[in-house]
């Protein structure tokens, strides 16, 4: 019998999930038996040209429930855009929202679920259990494996006229259920598949070593670790074959269970300052700044580390050193990095030195930056900033 105790009572929040090939087809029927008649379906103009938002509501007709289409969603999803669609709900008399796409259409579609729940504007809810009541029912098909916003407590919204991107997070916001099936993943381009997958390596690095993780949460984020290690470069080079972007969409799962309940760091807090004022892919910056707080991450959490260094396969002396385990964790981020096609620093996306102030003052007021494992102060993240340049 072990000898250690949980000497923390803490609580986990995970929504209903269907995980595999043809998960999407349940829609009508999830649909129907949550109660809808009328639902609002949140895609985007990408999504519709690959098809699924079609298959999803003949699924719903099929049912013989109505659909009303609502793809006026960009990426990084705005403030105007989920006001939009709250119009186009009420308007319609929609009684259930399905969104179906990645992060941009869900964190939309929750937006909209919450303001049609309890009135107001998106950006009243800005912050940790703000909002009172939930919304009305929601199902995710998640079309990419890198946010996992259909499984998390995490809505991101960008609030257009202060150019910064904020977090609203809650368990209000988490999904009814989630089809989660690796077949919609297969119509990603290249970039896409890339940034998106260090998305969801980001997600996990961070919600391991995240000061708010614990042995529950360390299950998740290290098996997806595992899982994003053993795919990511085969689903770049190898599209089309179902096996490894299975396993990238169950990667991508485990890290959403994992950062949903652990949360986030500075990676994320600085992620989406950048993504709010640049309006850049937000995987791609994740990409860039991982390496960077990583380094500045290791001497609070040594031990998360070594364990992240397991997960990702890598092997050394017995008795290795922090340094050296550290050389040989950011070794394979940045070979893993270069090798799905993502070399860029921040200057190639057009990020001036002259930027930076503003960028560190949005993300000092993110809530990620919290649960980052090393506190990190404003000249923190301006060397940080630097280094990614």
């Amino acid at each position: 019998m072990g000898t250690g105790i949980v000497t923390e009572l803490r609580k986990f929040v995970a929504p209903e999930f269907i995980f595999g090939v043809g998960a999407r087809l349940q829609a009508g029927l999830y649909a129907k038996n949550l109660g809808a008649t009328n639902v609002l379906v949140v895609s985007d103009p990408g999504v519709i040209a690959a098809g699924w938002t079609a298959e999803v509501i003949q699924c719903l007709h099929a049912e013989g429930l109505q659909a009303v289409l609502f793809s006026d969603v960009t990426p990084n999803p705005k403030d105007f855009e989920v006001m939009q669609g709250v119009e186009r709900y009420l308007e319609a008399d929609c009684d259930a929202i399905i969104a179906i796409g990645g992060g941009s259409p869900i964190d939309c579609a929750k937006g909209i679920a919450v303001v049609v729940a309890n009135g107001g504007h998106i950006l009243d809810y800005v912050g940790v259990d703000t909002v009172g009541e939930p919304g009305p029912p929601l199902i995710c098909i998640p079309t990419t494996a890198g946010t996992a916003a259909d499984v998390s407590q995490f809505a991101i919204i960008v609030d257009t006229q202060n150019r910064n991107k904020i977090a609203i997070i809650t368990k209000a916001i988490v999904p009814d259920l989630s089809l989660i099936d690796p077949a919609t993943t297969t119509t990603m381009d290249p970039f896409l598949t890339a940034c998106t997958g260090v998305d969801a390596l980001t997600h996990a690095i961070e919600a391991a070593v995240s000061n708010a993780h614990s042995p529950i949460t360390d299950l998740h984020a290290l098996k997806a670790i595992e899982l994003i290690k053993e795919n990511l470069e085969n689903v770049i080079l190898h599209p089309q074959d179902i096996l490894p972007r299975e396993g990238m969409t169950l990667g991508c799962l485990e890290a959403g269970l994992a950062f949903s309940n652990a949360s986030l760091g500075a990676v994320h807090a600085m992620a989406h300052s950048l993504g709010g004022f640049f309006d850049l892919p937000h995987g791609e910056c994740n990409a860039i700044l991982l390496p960077h707080v990583m380094e500045f991450n290791f001497p609070a959490s040594d031990d998360q580390f070594r364990k992240i260094m397991k997960a990702l396969s890598l092997d050394g002396p017995k008795q290795m050193t922090s340094r050296e385990a550290q050389k040989l964790i950011l070794n394979e981020v940045n070979r893993l990095r270069q090798a799905i096609g993502i070399q860029e620093k921040l200057s190639d996306r057009g990020v001036h030195r002259t930027d930076i102030q503003e960028l560190v003052g949005k993300a000092l007021r993110d809530p990620c930056l919290v649960t980052n494992p090393r506190s990190a102060k404003k000249r923190d993240l301006e060397v940080i900033y630097e280094e990614a340049l």
